[in-house]
């Protein structure tokens, strides 16, 4: 009689999974035309049109991840994670969300304090949050630029943990977030 398969790791909730993707996705466009908005003048303000109404959209989808993920318990980290990896773990998850939470809060406040509305689309405008002054602009536009470059680190931290997990520990971590069901060998 042939041995049965063993269970692979128990997985986050589908709608978990799903948003956890398509924010990936949003995220990794948003630091991309960002970057490419630092690195234009001839494409800004068409780079800045994409940039600010994905970032609102990445704010509503956050907060929605965030009910999300209050709702439903995350599945047991694997074996394999040592108390201080899943500490890691949890913190860089905790940090993502912030900072997934925090830039386009900033961004929205530093385009307030510029006098300049968000256009969500067309005649479509986001009211302003913040007072319209140049030194709070400055301020907020170079805790923008910092959340950045920490966004973007953290989020290549994770993503090397998770190729550490899949490549060389092959514990099938990646598996606990995959959209599409997965087969247990």
């Amino acid at each position: 009689m042939p041995a049965e398969p063993t269970p692979g790791p128990a997985r986050y909730a589908l709608p978990s999974r799903l948003l956890h993707w398509v924010m990936a996705v949003m995220v990794i466009a948003q630091l991309v035309v960002g970057a490419a908005m630092i690195a234009s003048l001839t494409d800004y303000a068409r780079l800045r049109a994409v940039h600010e109404p994905l970032g609102i959209a990445i704010l509503v989808l956050v907060v929605i991840r965030i009910g999300n993920r209050l709702r439903r318990r995350p599945p047991p980290f694997p074996s394999t994670m040592r108390p201080l990896e899943r500490l890691a773990a949890k913190g860089t998850e905790y940090l993502l969300y912030a900072l997934m939470l925090a830039q386009p809060l900033i961004g929205w406040a530093m385009l307030s304090s510029a006098g300049s509305p968000i256009v969500i689309y067309e005649g479509l405008h986001l009211p302003a949050i913040a007072p319209q002054d140049a030194g709070t602009y400055a301020m907020l536009q170079q805790a923008h630029t910092v959340l950045a470059y920490l966004l973007f680190l953290t989020f290549t931290a994770h993503m090397c943990a998770v190729a550490f997990h899949t490549l060389v520990l092959r514990d099938r971590l990646l598996d606990r977030m995959t959209p599409l069901p997965v087969r247990s060998d």
